[in-house]
């Protein structure tokens, strides 16, 4: 059997992040980087995003960020275009729903960019059905089955 040389599993290594809970300072686009919003998840810390000048492309996730900051589909992130390839950048930071409001009310997200709702979820406002989304058996029914 193996001896144990490291100080912990996993599990240690999953109480990494307790200062991500501060307000931090708001970080705006520089030169080089694009906003853009999570279209989905590929796997393999790979996401497919579209940036708000318009272009779809294959975002990696950096390795400071890996494992560490979860990424979701619908998620406003700041990309690092790529001189070589334009079809693919790479996810520097993602902002919290708080940040990606406060870009919005600065006028760096357009107005036309849907804020915490899932994309792939396929949430809409409109769809207030009043939540009858469960069924009620009778008795009877039950005794048929």
């Amino acid at each position: 059997m193996p001896k144990n040389k490291g100080k912990g599993g996993k599990n240690r290594k999953r109480g990494k992040n307790e200062a991500d809970d501060e307000k931090r300072e708001l970080v705006f686009k520089e030169d080089g980087q694009e906003y853009a919003q999570v279209l989905r998840m590929l796997g393999n810390g790979r996401c497919e995003a579209t940036c708000i000048d318009g272009t779809k492309r294959l975002c990696h996730i950096r390795g400071k960020m890996h494992k560490k900051v979860w990424i979701a589909a619908g998620d406003i992130i700041l990309v690092g275009l790529r001189d070589y390839q334009d079809d693919k950048a790479d996810v520097i930071l993602k902002y919290m729903p708080d940040e990606a409001r406060l870009l919005k009310a600065y006028g760096e997200l357009p107005e036309s960019t849907r804020l915490n709702e899932g994309i792939a979820g396929g949430l809409d406002e409109e769809d207030d059905g009043g939540g009858d989304d469960y069924i009620e058996f009778e008795d009877e029914d039950i005794d048929k089955i």
